[in-house]
């Protein structure tokens, strides 16, 4: 017997943090028609410079619009930029125009309005010719934030020669990349040069603080010929004995500039797979999606969890480059590496990969936009852009956490009686769109694959484990790929099950009777998440995948707390009553996925928490619907599916069962506020 459950989820938008910052503080004063007289702002401008020819290049920028004064609703930001540079579409978290050197952005709906103190970040990809110095002048609302303690008149307009001279002005050191990864015993190339040509020769020295494996020479020296330019200076990573990765900053300075620093990130090679961390959660800080915690603090009491770290979910190609209300993969990464710069030690940033042709085969609340024999589609509008966003070098000091493809695999062991399943087996489309993410990511020295491996309501019998480990790795060595480019699998993601059931287990008896032998249990040979995980996971071992791949468990929802949750075995003799007194698992029947009622969030994530377990992790976003309960039009390729409806009787996959599914659900992904407070109120551990 098996059940095809859970459903979907996602997310994205983010705050954006520096390399380099320049702070403008001004007093304004905002037109009547849109607030109260007279409010004031901060502006932090920062960027992060590379060079892509000789004298051109390109930046990311990113800016805090801080609202010191009186709140606003909504809020337009204007500045001109003072060297030719140039705005690369579209930008993230605002709207973004420019006409010549001017350039506006609009705010968006979920991050116009600003309270007295509050602040949101905006940012953009643009290019530069010669150099890039920074605008001097910005305007919130139309009126200009003064620079420098001196506030322009707000009917003259900002001059372009009222920006620095860069051979007048502040000089500074520029180290290109900013950052940058070293596989122990090898070196890595970086370019260290000066804002501006000096009049003489310049000895820049060159200081690293942190892992002392990590080198470079003890100084550079930059002559007027060469420093606009730039020269290349090796990174060094000695070999060593451990199994660990390390990170060092090294602070480029000389008398008269401004300093710059350089993160450097140690691959160590003595651990598995190709240098990569062992487990990268380990010793690892998470990433925190800043629209999941501005949702997740709307709700009260949020604020207790709201700096947990959440999977950010890609569920369509739109997902990529992101939209008017969220934040694509280059902005999600750029943020995880501005809280990685704000922190110290590694930092996991997980991504959902989720949009198959034909995916969720056996469900339609989380149908996707890609027909059955899209298949080129999805390599090269889906997974080749992913794949050449998170190897850009920037991103390298991240650990970022791939999670492959919910529900797909196992669907073609388990529900092959339904059409769309059948036709995705027969022409390939999952196995060979698995293989091909695999491939793709895993070549990505700091990417880290885990494929989704249902849980165990749904392969926990004789007949589906071992053909589902069988058919995950025909997946994991298709279109090139091969068990190297798996760290590992995860289990349970956006499901409910219990991670531990405390009051029995498989080999429980009941007056003779085994608790498999219950309607519940169905004779299935596991009753929790973590065992499951773990016989799973030596399962795939027998199918030749490394020994040492590890283990996720979604806990985000499967915490079961509250006044419903048993403190206790049962005492019946009766082994249905048993099982369904001292189960904590409250969902009406084990194949019920959607939305359920009486459910809580689960143990926080951490690493190392069990035998082969790498991590328990928050993929689904708690408060994110599973799916709607009513049908909703939409252009997102979500169909309405009965099993989110808490009006339906069920069918043969949850045993006609009711579907135990919340009311006045939105779309899967959407934000749920009632669910997010549920969740909040039944969690267990207990939030404080």
């Amino acid at each position: 017997m098996n059940f095809a459950i859970r459903r979907t989820g996602r997310h994205r938008v983010m705050a954006l943090t520096s390399a380099s910052a320049l702070v403008i503080a001004g007093l304004v004063t905002l037109p009547a028609t849109l607030a109260h007289a007279a409010p004031s702002c901060d502006i932090t401008y920062a960027t992060n410079d590379w060079t892509e020819g000789p004298g051109s290049g390109g930046f990311t920028a990113n800016i805090v619009v801080k609202n010191t004064g009186d709140p606003l609703t909504r809020w337009t930001l204007g500045f001109a930029f003072p060297a030719g540079q140039t705005l690369i579409p579209p930008g993230w978290s605002a709207t973004w125009a420019a006409s010549g050197a001017n350039v506006t952005a609009n705010s968006l709906s979920w991050n116009g309005a600003l309270g007295t103190g509050a602040s949101t970040t905006v940012g953009f990809n643009g290019r530069w010719t010669g150099s890039n110095p920074k605008p001097t002048t910005f305007t919130l609302n139309g009126v200009v934030c003064s620079t420098g303690g001196v506030t322009p008149s707000p009917s003259t307009s900002p001059s372009p020669s009222a920006s620095v001279s860069p051979s007048t002005g502040p000089r500074s050191i520029i180290i290109t990349p900013a950052a940058t990864t070293v596989t122990e015993g090898s070196n890595a190339t970086v370019t260290v040069k000066l804002s501006s040509a000096p009049a003489a020769n310049v000895t820049v020295a060159l200081a690293r603080t942190g892992d002392g494996d990590i080198g470079a020479p003890a100084s550079v020296t930059l002559t007027p010929a060469n420093a606009v330019a730039g020269v290349p200076v090796s990174i060094t990573a000695a070999e060593d004995a451990d199994q660990t990765g390390g990170t060092a900053t090294i602070t480029a300075s000389a008398s008269g500039y401004t300093s710059a620093s350089l993160a450097v990130t140690e691959i160590d090679n003595d651990g598995s797979q190709g240098g990569k961390a062992d487990n990268p959660y380990a010793g690892a800080r998470g990433y925190v999606n800043p629209q999941w915690k501005a949702n997740a603090e709307s709700v009260a009491g949020g604020n207790r969890v709201s700096n947990i770290s959440t999977a950010v979910w890609l569920d369509r190609i739109a997902a990529i480059n992101g939209t008017a209300t969220s934040m694509g993969l280059a902005a999600h990464l750029d943020a995880a590496l501005a809280q990685y710069n704000a922190g110290t030690g590694p930092l996991v940033v997980q991504f959902v990969i989720y949009n198959l042709p034909g995916r969720d085969c056996s469900a339609l609340a989380s149908n996707g936009e890609l027909g059955i024999d899209e298949l080129p589609r999805y390599k090269a509008e889906y997974i080749d852009p992913i794949a050449a966003i998170m190897a850009q070098p920037k991103y390298a000091p991240l650990r970022i956490v791939t999670i492959i493809e919910i529900d797909s695999i196992p669907n073609l062991v388990t529900n092959l009686n339904i059409a769309k399943c059948a036709a995705v087996n027969s022409n390939g489309a999952y196995v060979r769109g698995v293989g091909y993410a695999l491939n793709k990511l895993g070549a990505i020295p700091n990417v880290y694959n885990y494929i989704d491996a249902a849980h165990h309501a749904w392969i926990g019998w004789d007949s589906n484990f071992g053909p589902t480990a069988v058919k995950l790795k025909e997946a994991a060595v298709a279109e090139g790929s091969t068990v190297d480019k798996v760290h590992g699998f995860i289990v349970n993601t956006s499901n409910y099950g219990a991670l531990v059931e405390p009051h029995f287990t498989v080999n429980t008896t009941v007056n003779g009777q085994s608790v498999r032998q219950s309607t519940w249990v169905d004779w299935n040979w596991y009753v929790d998440e973590q065992s499951f995980a773990q016989a799973f996971r030596g399962r795939l071992v027998q199918e030749n995948f490394n020994r040492d791949i590890g283990m996720l468990i979604d806990t985000s929802r499967n915490g079961w707390g509250g006044s419903a949750r048993p403190t206790a075995p049962s005492t019946s003799n009766v082994v249905n009553t048993f099982v369904n007194q001292s189960r904590i698992d409250r969902r009406i029947h084990s194949g019920n996925w959607c939305n359920q009622s009486g459910a809580g969030m689960g143990e926080r994530p951490r690493a190392n928490p069990a035998t082969g377990i790498d991590a328990y992790v928050w993929v689904k976003p708690p408060g994110e619907s599973d799916g709607s309960s009513r049908e909703i039009p939409n252009n997102e390729g979500k169909g309405f599916d009965r099993m989110c409806d808490p009006t339906y009787t069920g069918n043969p996959l949850n045993g006609n069962n009711m579907s135990g599914a919340l009311p006045d659900a939105p779309l899967s992904g959407h934000w749920f506020a009632a669910q997010f407070a549920q969740l909040m109120q039944n969690a267990y551990p207990p939030l404080s």
